[in-house]
């Protein structure tokens, strides 16, 4: 993977190949096609900011074998390729990707090697409509003859609209022979990689083409308008692919998947909607306008209602099967509801289970909590689980009713069946079946009056 370049007109202190596409870097999401292909190593050729890209691109490697090659300085597609080179098996097929060049599908690289084989030099070709600045394709019959910088083409040849897409597959020993005979004799001074096109055809090697139909898959970024208009391009592929398997989206310009999103039957989300990390939605399903679903499981027949926020981080967040959720609610990591549930507007839960039945309608915290079916929460009462130090567990057993604007001041246990009465201040056990009562006795004094604002 070449990842060298500084991507001066990103105009950023991070390097262009680890800029943000649905939430994982350029380069991150080029690994993902390396591992779609088992390739058995990814030699990663870097430069500016190297220290930087190593760095992260390691912690996304995981089962990926890493290497890196540092390319000092940056002269050309070429001199970048042979700088791998000490790196390359004699014995392997190269494929030669673009750590800027993001969403070329794993299938489209299964392909390209298939058309290798071991004994061929294949590239990757699409036909554009305006091919300005793109590498011509040169053929006879099926055969390439060549591949010509744009800068150097004449106008006959910059009239050919089947450009190379900047990805190849070569046996790996005659890639490297290849490299060694590379002259930067063009107008740019520089080593370019696609002249093992002209060096192949004099060694007999047959240069053959797999031409795809989607410009997308060889698209680069340059700048930050060309990173948001791939973007948009790559969640409509991916709303595109939702439709396909049944989900309903009320507008597919308006959703934006950064990870992996699983849906279940008759899944419907509505405008606006996020979801980041590991989100599975279960049989029917219905997302509200304008929510943010992270790292979480919604089960069948759950509603989450407009401008709801889960965000499940390391330890999830699970909604059990025909609950409801929101609008304006947050549930953070470690929450965990059960059958029924109806969590309301301005109800945060963290680090709690909620047992089938269970309701906080409105504006109330449950956090480190264990609440029983069918608890009743009331508006404006919280769990106050921190003591400046440490966290400690409030457990509410089964058909408890807590009133409204109360708070529980852990560690505490509700008795099964009790009711806490409006405004208490709970900081001990309560009985089974009873109701408990803790707040100032109610005092009012006849004829107060008022102070009067300018008085003396």
């Amino acid at each position: 993977m070449m990842a060298a370049g500084k991507g001066t007109r990103m105009k950023s202190n991070k390097p262009k190949v680890l800029q943000m596409l649905a939430h994982l870097p350029l380069a991150g999401h080029v690994l993902e096609a390396a591992r779609w292909v088992d390739a058995r190593k990814v030699v990663v050729v870097t430069g500016h900011g190297a220290a930087q890209v190593e760095s992260a691109l390691s912690l996304l490697a995981g089962t990926l074998q890493l290497e890196f090659a540092r390319q000092e300085p940056q002269l050309g597609t070429g001199h970048a390729v042979q700088t791998a080179a000490p790196h390359l098996a004699d014995d392997a097929i190269v494929l030669v990707l673009s750590g800027d060049v993001p969403l070329t599908r794993g299938a489209t690289l299964q392909a390209l090697l298939h058309l290798c084989a071991g004994e061929h030099l294949a590239l990757l070709t699409v036909n554009l409509p305006d091919p300005s600045g793109y590498g011509r394709v040169l053929r006879n019959g099926p055969s390439v003859t060549a591949i010509v910088e744009h800068k150097d083409a004449s106008p006959e040849e910059r009239s050919i609209q089947e450009i190379y897409g900047g990805i190849l597959a070569a046996p790996a020993l005659q890639l490297k022979q290849w490299l060694g005979r590379l002259d930067n004799r063009n107008a740019q001074g520089e080593y370019y990689l696609t002249d093992v096109v002209k060096l192949a055809v004099q060694d007999g090697v047959q240069v053959l083409a797999h031409r795809i139909d989607d410009p997308l898959e060889v698209a680069g970024v340059n700048s930050p308008a060309q990173l948001a208009a791939l973007e948009r391009a790559h969640q409509l592929r991916l709303a595109e692919a939702l439709m396909e398997q049944g989900v309903r989206l009320k507008d597919p310009a308006r959703i934006d998947v950064r990870g992996s999103l699983v849906c279940a039957r008759d899944v419907e989300i509505d405008v606006g909607c996020v979801f980041e990390g590991q989100v599975y939605l279960g049989d029917e399903v219905r997302i509200g306008p304008h929510c943010v679903l992270a790292n979480c499981s919604i089960e069948a027949g759950t509603i989450i209602q407009a401008f709801t926020h889960v965000d499940g981080e390391s330890k999830g967040v699970r909604v059990g099967a025909g609950a409801r959720i929101g609008p304006f609610a947050r549930l953070r990591p470690g929450a965990d509801l059960g059958q029924d549930v109806y969590i309301g507007n301005f109800v945060e839960v963290k680090n709690a289970r909620l047992a089938q039945g269970a309701k906080a309608n409105h504006l109330a915290y449950l956090g480190d909590a264990t609440v029983g079916e069918r608890v009743n929460f009331g508006a404006g009462s919280i769990t106050a689980n921190y003591d400046g130090a440490n966290k400690h567990q409030t457990v509410i057993e089964d058909d408890v009713h807590v009133g409204s604007n109360c708070v529980l001041i852990a560690p505490l246990t509700l008795g099964a069946g009790g009711t806490i009465g409006g405004g208490s201040t709970i900081t001990k056990d309560t009985p089974a079946g009873a109701l408990t009562v803790a707040r100032g006795k109610q005092v009012s004094v006849a004829n107060w009056k008022r102070p009067v604002k300018g008085a003396k």
